[in-house]
């Protein structure tokens, strides 16, 4: 994935943040590993989705999570996948709109919200490589939105890189697993 294309659904942010895995596996076999992990499985980051989403099942599988209500699809292929969700990250309540679709989520507009982008692809490396990928972009619609998340960004930011990462260490780990075994 480039960021060329990533650029094409929100090319202007407040808050990006970009992760890595690299495992001894193949692109496939580590794209089919991080297709099968579940929240249950990372311990922080989990445990944040379900208390951000409430009815969560701490079963559901990561890629089930970044298609279902308050996310939507945006576009996806062999190796990776787009997906979004807008509204007011920052509020305690579930304030996320029912977005029908990708064309929603590009358009979307509404004063004091922000659209969340989430990107995630596999990169092949020397025969038995590949990298996991994972690429976040938050971007307000206005001022007001700004200076909300960038009020939040203060508090969770410090401690996104433990949290982020989790899923990508543990399809990473499976994969090599995987193709070892």
């Amino acid at each position: 994935m480039r960021t060329s294309e990533l650029d094409a659904w929100v090319p202007e942010w407040s808050v990006q943040t970009h992760h890595r895995r690299e495992a001894r596996a193949s692109a496939a076999a580590l794209w089919a590993a991080a297709g099968q992990v579940r929240l249950d499985e990372t311990r922080r980051l989990g445990r944040l989705v379900r208390w951000r989403i409430p009815g969560t099942p701490p079963d559901m599988r990561f890629r089930e999570l970044l298609s279902t209500y308050p996310f939507v699809v945006l576009d996806e292929g062999e190796g990776w996948s787009l997906s979004g969700l807008c509204g007011r990250i920052w509020t305690l309540g579930r304030d996320y709109p029912r977005l029908e679709g990708a064309e929603a989520f590009r358009s979307w507009s509404e004063p004091g919200t922000v659209r969340v982008l989430f990107a995630h692809w596999v990169e092949p490396l020397e025969p038995g490589r590949a990298a996991l990928v994972s690429e976040t972009r938050v971007a307000p619609t206005d001022r007001a939105a700004d200076l909300r998340l960038r009020s939040l960004w203060l508090v969770v930011g410090v401690f996104e890189r433990l949290i982020a990462s989790e899923p990508l260490a543990v399809a990473a780990e499976r994969a090599g697993a995987a193709d070892r075994g």
